[in-house]
Formats: C-alpha cells, structure tokens, sequence
C-alpha cells in the first residue's frame, strides 16, 4: 500500500500547546517540525508510513470542535488531534500531514479506493461499515440527539419511548448517508436530507426544518457557534463509539492504532486534546476502551 502515501501541509493546534511529545521523545514539536524516526518491522504498514514521513488523513471540514476548516482550509478539532497523535508516532508531524475533506457519503469509498490512507471523521463503528473497511478505537463515545431553536417551543426531548409522537408534524433535518439519518427515520419519514451538517443550519433558522439531528457534541458546537440560536436538547437516545477507519484486513496496523489510542489515554494526550478542542463546551468522558478483535 505504499501507493496510498502522498504529503501536503496543514497547521497546527500549537498556540494551545497541542503538539504532543517533544522530538527528544518521539513527539512533535509546537511548530510542527521534525520528529524523531520510530523503528518498526520491515514491511509492515507503520514501517511504510515512516519510511515516507507522510500520510492522508480523511476527516470532516464543517464539523465544529471535532472537525471544521479555516479559511485557509486548514482542519481543527478533536477528530483532527487524533490523526495529529497517530502520525506523530509514525514519526510524521503535523505539517506533513495532507488532509482530505470527507464527507458521510465518502468515507467508506475513500478508504477503499487509496483516496486516504485513514479516515478520522466522526466515524461510528457498525457492523455493516466492518464488512468493507477496519475500525481502529473507538476513541470516543458519542450520542444521538436534537438541536432546536432557542427556547424549544415544540418542548422536544430525546425520550426513545415517546420520540415518534413528539416528532409529529415536524422535519427534521440530517446528513444524507449519516448514522444519525438511519436512526432517526425509526421516528418520522419527514426527514430533510443535507450534504453537510452545517447545511441543516439555514433550514432550521428559517424554519424550514424544526430540528436538526447528529451526535450531541456536534450539536454543542454548532449551538455554541451561533450563540442565542439553537439550543441542544438534553441527553441522547443512541451510543455513537466514533472509530478510526483503515483499509480491511490489516489486523497489525489496527491493533497498532489500538495500542497508541491506549498510551495517549495513559499519558494524557487524548485529555489534552479534548481540553484544547471541547473542553470548553462539553465535560470530558472517560476514554473508551479500544475494541479488539
């Protein structure tokens, strides 16, 4: 798979210290530059990845804290740090790092066809996405719920029992091709379908839609990006483990990923990052337990 590997530059998270390690040990420095070359087995994914010192990264541009592009088109947030950590311990730094926008649609497609070597976007772990692609992680658990305008005048919940009937009479808007979009159609078939998340935003503004659905700490940035707007209802009606995706059948390099999400839990790396990304919006979990097998 030395085909999959290609390099660009991206900038960093370094004003907040997120760089990870020092290149005396292993890590990045805050600028991004060099660090220090791991020795892996010959032949195997990780020695290919080192060896030229760049990878492709898929994650999401329009996703607030986990995932959203500059103006330059750079990516920020949780989903990105996680990347930053695996490339670093690939010995590759940020700033040869090349990410590639992805979108719910694409992901699947994008391992498969060598578009991106990884993909860390939002990605929750189901058994239909295994039959394709590999999942490293998860590498946080996530929840399904609802944004709404200000105030909640349709007093919405997320109460599974009741969801359907609340949701009477109502659109609600999702991601075409997401999780969230086959979940919530166990409730309503008003469902307006979107390219992006951020797409839902004007529909539920103009009324358009009367909610918009995906994971809870999307939600919470989104609400906390358009402050007095949009208020996420509280608590969640599904478990969404994000993982990251990798090309089938490639049992070391997963258990690998496994194993550097399982030390970045352990130093706190993973905490640090959360910090740096959503601390400010949402209180930090406990890091979840890699899925083997």
């Amino acid at each position: 798979m030395t085909e999959l590997i290609t390099g660009l530059a991206v900038a960093s998270l370094a004003a907040v210290g997120l760089a990870g390690c020092s290149a005396d040990d292993g890590g990045g420095d805050a600028n991004g530059g060099a660090v220090e070359a791991p020795e892996f087995a010959e032949g195997s994914m990780m020695a290919q990845f080192a060896e030229a010192g760049t990878i492709r990264i898929g994650t999401r541009f329009d996703q607030p804290l986990f995932g959203l592009a500059d103006a330059s088109g750079t990516p920020s947030g949780f989903d990105v740090e996680m990347g930053v950590l695996i490339a670093e311990e690939l010995g590759i730094p940020r700033d040869r790092i090349e990410w590639v926008e992805t979108t719910s649609q694409n992901r699947e497609p994008f391992i498969q066809n060598s578009t991106v070597d990884l993909v860390v976007a939002n990605y929750t772990i189901n058994d239909a996405r295994k039959e394709v692609i590999d999942f490293a992680g998860p590498y946080y658990v996530a929840g399904q719920s609802l944004l709404v305008p200000e105030g909640n005048s349709a007093g919405l919940t997320t109460d599974v029992d009741s969801l359907a009937e609340q949701l009477e009479g109502l659109t609600v808007c999702a991601t075409i091709g997401s999780t969230p979009n086959e979940k919530i159609r166990e409730f309503t078939d008003d469902v307006l379908n979107v390219d992006k998340t951020t797409d839902c935003i004007e529909p539920l503004r103009t009324g358009q839609a009367d909610a918009m659905t995906t994971d809870n700490a999307i939600l919470a940035g989104i609400s906390a990006q358009n402050p007095g707007e949009f208020e996420v209802v509280p608590g969640a009606f599904t478990e969404e483990p994000y993982g990251i995706g990798l090309p089938k059948d490639n049992e070391e390099f997963r258990n690998w990923i496994n194993d550097v999400l399982e030390a970045a839990y352990e130093d706190g790396r993973w905490q640090a990052a959360w910090e740096a990304t959503i601390g400010d919006e949402l209180e930090m979990p406990e890091p979840p337990a890699p899925e083997r097998y």
